[in-house]
């Protein structure tokens, strides 16, 4: 199997060797290709292809992190026709922003992938609807 040298930072690296044990894998390597796995699964979803969809995308990050916070408004402004709304709030000490966007699942992607990758984001999380079934549930 070849090998793949990864840069992370050392409290990132604590975590994964500390999943690694509490869970029984053989290291963290485990961990990390199943952490691929997951996310190459997370939008190879053939029910949601080709459909239009509302992403909701909630970003979480230390309050003042003014880097963090210039990246996400170039981000927003970046994907303009696709957002259709966000919202600023503060949680704790944290800053927490929502995106909303109307897309289809390879621009909602590359938006999530692009947003996980600003350095200091501490979580993302996001919840795809397919806008051609809302009302749907409550027709039956």
């Amino acid at each position: 199997m070849p090998v793949v040298s990864v840069s992370m930072p050392a409290d990132l690296i604590e975590r994964l060797d500390d999943l690694a044990a509490e869970h029984d894998y053989t290291g963290r390597s485990e961990v990390v290709r199943e952490s691929a796995r997951i996310l190459f699964g997370e939008f190879e979803n053939d029910r949601l292809e080709d459909r239009e969809l509302a992403g909701i995308v909630s970003v979480l990050y230390d309050f003042g992190t003014q880097s963090v916070e210039r990246r996400l408004t170039q981000l927003r402004h970046d994907h303009e026709e696709h957002v259709a709304s966000t919202l600023h709030g503060h949680v704790d000490d944290y800053c927490l922003e929502l995106f909303v966007l109307e897309a289809d699942l390879e621009v909602i992607s590359r938006f999530v992938g692009q947003v996980r990758s600003v350095e200091d984001v501490r979580t993302v999380d996001y919840s795809l609807v397919p806008l051609d079934s809302v009302g749907q549930l409550q027709e039956s």
